[in-house]
């Protein structure tokens, strides 16, 4: 209606992907979305309530239909390239942008039609439906076993941290400051001190540490919290991977000697590194950070970083910290030695968050949907009859039920989906834009031999079983999946994982969305980092005929260190760094980052 670009028109209310809530927006940003995207909208003018075309008669402000010349475009639009036109029968319900050609709509319309995400009403705040809380959900059953294996408790600590508490650690609070989100008001009083809202928990539970803590035999120390966490953050918001509140578990303990610490440090990044690999399929590099690029406050930073090959980027799964005894000193926790003298812990902290959610999505996801590895896909198969007059469904429903009860017998999270609402094509699309791993069909013919068909999500195959011990063979079949997942991810970071020894080299590899390792003067070389970080981002917006680049974005086209691995590259001897031409002491891994 060309009505609401009128003058005194302030907000245009609309229903982006969702038909449950509405998102308004200022006619002049509407107007810009549309040329950002390439549509030419048709302006109409509609009629005000009441009025009406004479009856009989078409409205005088809409031309009669013509017949267009086929294969030409109605109206003259331009057509973007990358969305999807509806045909004849279909609906809108698929998505509408490839994984290859718009990276990041893709994204959006893969977490919102799987029933993943819902957006808010506060942005970088999104509401995470059943379908990936789940996920999060086995996430934590797994990691709750695996950290009380090595003698860690779960704990809750308040959400809210003093000011004074928050800037007892200098460094600490400088990396967080520009995120830390504050309370000065309740109701209509102003707070007679500000409250922070937790954006990590160091400075939360170490004072309750300076208490607990007095003797040797106190040690060690390991608590974990599952929690969410408030960062303000001002760069474009994307769900699960950079969000103003998110989920994690994050771990604390104290050690009697730097050794234990670090031996924690390990486990807890070993741990991380199995999530990763063995549960989301998803192949990640571990090692330590740079200096430049560790945790504030902290003594060494360890991470596992994986890669996606859809944007070409790299992505910090997830940290493990030694934190030394800095914390320690700052809060006075102290305890006396087999010798009766006075020491100060070390502590580590470790955390995962649900943005290994999104990393997930990223890398196996297609132009389907949501691509779900075995091992954390909330249902692993969906049984789905083939209804016909041949085949109906109450004689369909005895024979399913016993196919989902050898599943479930099998330790397999199955479903029957009886909805008479929905066709099998339709039920076909819904369950593989959520990404499970197996469908089951069951037609007339099948229930006659005694067999179903299974298709695979993420591969598209298909094979005739039998049921006679379908429970057993599934678990084989999830298995096989689940290894063959990781092996393609694994394939895929490989082919784009190179070496680099001279600079020339190193801004055309990145141009070609690869991770680069070098050979690098060491990791405490602060200046030489950033101006790697500068010189790329500078080349690399020469090659691209751009000046600058927008400080609010999220990605940006600078390099910077991802790690420096644990498994290292033979270094001969005299190699000189890449950019400084000092010597070389390491192999550190570059990459563009989210």
């Amino acid at each position: 209606d060309e009505r609401l670009f009128a003058a005194g028109i302030s907000k245009i209310h609309s229903h982006p992907l969702t038909n449950d809530a509405s998102t308004a927006l200022v006619p002049a940003d509407l107007k810009k979305f549309f040329e950002g995207v390439g549509v030419d909208p048709v302006m109409l003018e509609f009629g005000k309530k009441g009025e009406g075309p004479p009856a009989g008669k078409a409205p005088a402000n809409r031309a009669p239909d013509k017949k267009e010349p086929k294969g030409t475009q109605k109206g003259g639009q331009s057509k973007n390239k990358d969305k999807k036109t509806s045909k004849k029968g279909e609906t809108l319900l698929a998505l509408q942008w490839k994984k290859s050609e718009n990276f990041a709509m893709w994204y959006s319309d893969v977490i919102v039609l799987s029933e993943m995400i819902s957006y808010y009403d506060i942005s970088g705040c999104y509401i995470l439906r059943p379908w990936s809380y789940t996920i999060w959900d086995l996430i934590q059953n797994w990691f709750n076993i695996e950290i009380g294996k090595l003698g860690v408790e779960n704990a809750y600590f308040p959400l809210f941290v003093s000011q004074e508490r928050l800037e007892k650690e200098k460094d600490h609070v400088e990396g967080f400051a520009p995120e830390v989100a504050w309370v000065t008001r309740s109701g209509d009083c102003e707070l007679a001190k500000p409250i922070a809202v937790r954006p990590t928990s160091e400075t939360i539970m170490y004072p309750a540490f300076s208490d607990w803590i007095k003797s040797h035999r106190d040690l060690p120390l390991k608590l974990n919290q599952w929690s969410n966490v408030v960062r303000w953050e001002f760069k474009d918001p994307t769900p699960f991977l950079r969000s103003r509140e998110f989920l994690w578990q994050e771990g604390h303990t104290a050690h009697a000697t730097y050794e234990d610490s670090q031996i924690m440090v390990r486990q807890a990044l070993e741990l991380y590194r199995r999530v990763y690999e063995e549960l989301y399929a998803v192949p990640v590099v571990p090692g330590y950070k740079t200096e430049e690029e560790k945790f504030a406050g902290g003594h060494q930073t360890t991470t596992v970083e994986a890669y996606i090959a859809g944007s070409g980027r790299a992505i910090q799964g997830a940290t493990s910290h030694n934190l030394g005894q800095n914390f320690g000193k700052m809060f006075d926790i102290k305890f006396q030695d087999e010798t009766g003298k006075s020491q100060i812990v070390w502590q580590t902290s470790w955390g995962l968050t649900t943005r290994s959610i999104g990393v997930m999505v990223m890398v196996h996801g297609d132009d389907k949907g949501l691509v779900l590895p075995p091992r954390v896909a909330p249902l692993q198969a969906v049984i789905v009859p083939i209804v016909s007059k041949k085949l109906t469904y109450a004689d369909a429903k005895p024979y399913c039920e016993g196919i989902l009860k050898d599943l479930h017998d099998a330790g397999i999270r199955a479903k029957f989906d009886d909805r008479d609402m929905y066709n099998p094509g339709w039920k076909y699309n819904h369950w593989e834009q959520k990404g499970v791993p197996v469908r089951i069909e069951v037609g007339p013919r099948d229930v006659e031999t005694k067999q179903v068909r299974i298709v695979t999500r993420y591969n598209g195959e298909k094979e005739d079983i039998s049921i006679e011990g379908i429970g057993v063979e599934m678990v084989k079949k999830l298995d096989t999946i689940q290894n063959a997942m990781f092996e393609k991810a694994k394939e895929a970071r490989d082919e784009h994982l190179v070496k680099v020894t001279e600079w020339k080299n190193f801004v055309p590899n990145l141009e070609l969305s690869n991770l680069v390792l070098t050979p690098w003067c060491g990791g405490e070389h602060k200046d030489w980092e950033e101006w790697v970080k500068d010189k790329s981002r500078e080349e690399s917006l020469a090659s691209r005929g751009q000046e600058a680049e927008d400080e609010r974005c999220a990605t940006s086209v600078a390099a910077k260190t991802l790690c420096i691995p644990f498994d290292q590259p033979e270094l001969p001897e005299g190699t000189k760094c890449f950019a400084s031409g000092l010597p070389a002491t390491c192999w550190v891994m570059w990459g563009r980052s989210y």
